[in-house]
């Protein structure tokens, strides 16, 4: 079988059914790594040695007749903010480089280990997780498969990267205001942000408490629903992980969109973006049959209050360092945090306040419709190191604007997909498939109604 090409679900069957070995498939993907990394910088640390090993505990487990785990010999990597046990977690930083190594497995890691999975490494990301880009000073910029001179977004540009690259079928990311869905949509893959507090951030670094989730990104759509559904459930060491008892996923992809209903989202998601990036979402909603519209009122101040809270959260996590070595810090990242430290504290009470008063409109929404569609980003990906870009005949700073579209919508917590979107030798976009929280199920359903219609080929064959 193609590893490359092939999702987890079918490299896991491949290896149950003795058509392959978790060795096979491993010493395949490193290879595989060794010889594309050097050019796409996707990965800070490979785990070869240890992953091989893990491989072999598999094959030997199948051979004497026993469950490997739903994902037996898949192999996969996780930004370098989730705890790596015998690692030091950077968080794309050279600060966090002095920091002893991890004594544990990150939660999400430790779950997808015990569902068989296989983990080649750790992957590169913006600093501290604060960007859109992965242009980072310390480790390099990630650089996007589809077009070698362009970003692949972030701040999980490197999770992103390496799924879209064929290096591995999944990875894991981390999304504040959009870290999982633009690196997705930019590298033309699935990128699941889920409803706030859902899965657990044990063992991960923090960049917004009030904000951060983890999540998957993958090649298609069952993937994300398999990976999700193994990553839910209660843990101790995330206080606001949620104490519902997990709800499959998985099963619900066969059951259509009937009964769900389904909007456009109108007004602020149709403005201040590239006219592809909207072409997008109308190819998605007519291949849906969708014709409502909705308004979210309010979403240009829904980012403005997000990125206060951003900032504010996440300088207050650094300031100890701000003050005593800012010259150890990504200089886009401590310019960034610097301002946050000096936004009044009325400015970021006022902002929560609004986040309350804007849950509460869109909650209203959401009594009306179950699904609503909108662009993930305004355009496609820039080119690495350009700092401004034009925009409906407006120039703006690309780091900032990369998430126009994301960054209403995680403001309050509500679980979306970025879809991929691909016209024939274009550079991909996504299409956000919004739900209310807690109901990843239904934006599963919609996205495996949508089906394979947009969905890039093979990256790269060779």
């Amino acid at each position: 079988m193609n590893v490359q090409t092939s999702d987890a679900i079918a490299i896991a069957t491949a290896i149950r059914n003795g058509e392959t070995t978790a060795k096979v498939v491993i010493e395949s993907t490193l290879d595989r790594i060794a010889q594309h990394n050097p050019t796409l910088n996707c990965f800070t640390t490979i785990t070869a040695e240890a992953a091989i090993a893990q491989a072999e505990q598999i094959d030997t487990a199948i051979a004497q007749g026993n469950d490997p785990g739903i994902l037996a010999g898949v192999p996969f990597a996780a930004k370098n903010l989730f705890d790596i046990a015998g690692m030091t977690t950077l968080a794309g930083s050279k600060i966090n480089a002095e920091n002893p190594p991890a004594s544990r497995d990150a939660t999400a890691v430790a779950r997808l280990k015990q569902a068989g999975a296989i983990l080649v490494g750790a992957l590169n990301m913006d600093e501290y997780a604060y960007g859109f880009v992965t242009e980072n000073a310390h480790y390099g910029a990630t650089h996007n498969p589809h077009d070698l001179t362009r970003i692949a977004g972030g701040s999980s540009g490197g999770s992103a990267a390496a799924v879209a690259a064929g290096l591995v079928p999944i990875s894991l990311g981390s999304d504040t205001n959009g870290s999982i869905r633009v690196p997705a949509a930019l590298c033309g893959i699935f990128g699941l942000k889920p409803t706030y507090g859902r899965l657990s951030r044990g063992g991960t670094f923090l960049f917004s408490a009030s904000l951060d989730c983890i999540g998957p990104f993958a090649r298609s759509q069952r993937d994300i629903a398999a990976v999700f559904d193994i990553l839910q459930g209660s843990d101790p060491r995330d206080p606001i992980c949620t104490q519902r008892p997990p709800q499959p996923c998985f099963p619900e992809l066969d059951r259509g969109i009937e009964g769900l209903r389904i909007a456009v989202a109108d007004g602020y998601f149709t403005q201040g973006a590239e006219p592809e990036a909207i072409e997008a979402v109308e190819r998605v909603a007519q291949a849906l049959g969708v014709a409502q519209r909705v308004n979210i009122p309010e979403s240009h101040r829904a980012r403005a209050a997000a990125y206060l809270i951003t900032a504010v959260e996440g300088s207050n996590l650094h300031l100890k360092n701000l003050r005593s070595r800012p010259g150890d810090f990504d200089p886009a990242t401590r310019d960034r945090f610097l301002a946050g430290a000096l936004i009044p504290a009325s400015w970021y009470v006022q902002a929560q306040r609004f986040r309350r008063w804007y849950r509460d409109r869109v909650r209203e929404i959401f009594d009306r419709v179950d699904i609503i569609l909108a662009p993930t980003t305004p355009c496609v990906a820039p080119p690495i190191g350009q700092e401004k870009m034009v925009i409906a005949g407006e120039e703006i700073l690309v780091r900032p604007n990369l998430g126009r579209f994301t960054q209403p919508l995680s403001f309050i917590g509500l679980p979306i997909l970025s879809f991929p979107v691909l016209s024939g030798g274009k550079l991909p976009l996504g299409v956000q498939i919004v739900a209310a929280p807690y109901n990843e199920s239904a934006i599963l359903r919609v996205a495996a109604a949508i089906g394979n219609s947009f969905l890039m080929s093979s990256l790269r064959e060779d």
